[in-house]
């Protein structure tokens, strides 16, 4: 069963860095694309950055684009998340998401139905 297991939330303030982890077990972490949503408090999950298996084909949402950075590690089975000039509405829970159809992944990759497995998520608070 493939598990993924989201670490680095925090509390930080307002234009600092965080880098968000996801590690993946119980599957074929290299051929797999990846995605990182979140879900601010009282608001829906929405779509926060994406990568193809190799990294060839990335994709982000234009509230975050300029700011956070996606890629992998495909020997360590992890995705990351590198957070910078963060803000106050970046304030949510993290999530990263795969599906073992890299396919649907790629067809939709902001869609959070494209994926099939969820890690639990991690919080991430921005203080002004």
């Amino acid at each position: 069963q493939l598990q993924l297991v989201e670490s680095g939330g925090a509390l930080v303030q307002a234009g600092g860095s965080r880098r968000l982890s996801c590690a993946a077990s119980g599957g074929t972490f290299s051929s797999y694309a990846m995605g990182w949503f979140r879900q601010p408090p009282g608001k829906e999950r929405e779509f926060v950055a994406a990568i193809t298996w190799s990294g060839g084909s990335i994709y982000y949402a234009d509230s975050v684009k300029g700011r956070f950075t996606i890629y992998r590690d495909n020997a360590k089975n992890t995705v990351y998340l590198q957070m910078n000039m963060l803000k106050v509405e970046d304030t949510a829970v993290y999530y990263c998401a795969t599906n073992n159809d890299w396919r649907t992944v790629v067809a939709a990759p902001r869609t959070p139905n494209a994926y099939k497995y969820w890690g639990q998520g991690t919080q991430v608070t921005v203080s002004s």
